[in-house]
């Protein structure tokens, strides 16, 4: 089965695969320093620790091997700032896959992530078979919920949710584009500059 690069490179940004124990000690200090901007949000900030950021890097060759989690490094000045998957949720349809993401909060209002996320969605129609791509995120989740709506997501629906981290309201919003209705990246003219 095909699967997506190894590394992505857009411009000033790019996403790697973890380098398992390599980046651990980068990955730990990044996410300590995001606790306070992830905790209301993120589930797992509660169980971080040391011993849980080696065992998520240690599952990330054989979810990228099984085609169940592509999982990167968002660098970027030669430093990991965030993290992004392309994933495939238990239980649901083989033909969807989903997107999540987050930053440490120095590196957040620039546009990375929906930079990344719009790379994530090119893998992921890449990918045989996937039809869909989604986004889920708390509804009171403001920062979260403006990515896929620029980047043409339709709301897809609302449905209730379990509250695992402080902020969460109990309440879901699923993001949906289709293959149909993904927009292809903008180009870049020749010259490297941005247009207006």
């Amino acid at each position: 089965m095909p699967s997506p690069p190894e590394s992505i490179p857009l411009d000033d940004l790019t996403l790697r695969c973890f380098d398992g124990e390599a980046d651990l000690d980068e990955l730990f200090r990044v996410i300590e320093e995001s606790l306070d901007h992830l905790r209301p949000w993120m589930p797992w900030v509660a169980e971080h620790s040391l011993d849980t950021t080696r065992d998520f890097l240690a599952r990330r060759g054989e979810q990228w091997e099984s085609g169940d989690a592509y999982t990167y490094a968002i660098v970027t000045d030669q430093a990991i700032v965030g993290a992004c998957q392309l994933f495939r949720r238990a239980g649901l349809p083989s033909d969807g896959r989903e997107i999540g993401y987050w930053l440490h909060p120095a590196a957040t209002g620039r546009g990375l992530v929906t930079r990344a996320v719009r790379a994530l969605v090119e893998q992921a129609f890449l990918l045989p078979g996937v039809d869909h791509v989604d986004i889920v995120h708390d509804s009171a989740n403001r920062a979260s919920g403006a990515v896929p709506r620029r980047l043409g997501f339709v709301e897809h629906l609302c449905r209730p949710a379990e509250r695992l981290a402080p902020a969460q309201t109990g309440e879901d919003t699923v993001w949906r584009l289709t293959r149909s209705r993904a927009r292809p990246a903008p180009r870049r003219s020749r010259r490297g500059d941005q247009g207006g």
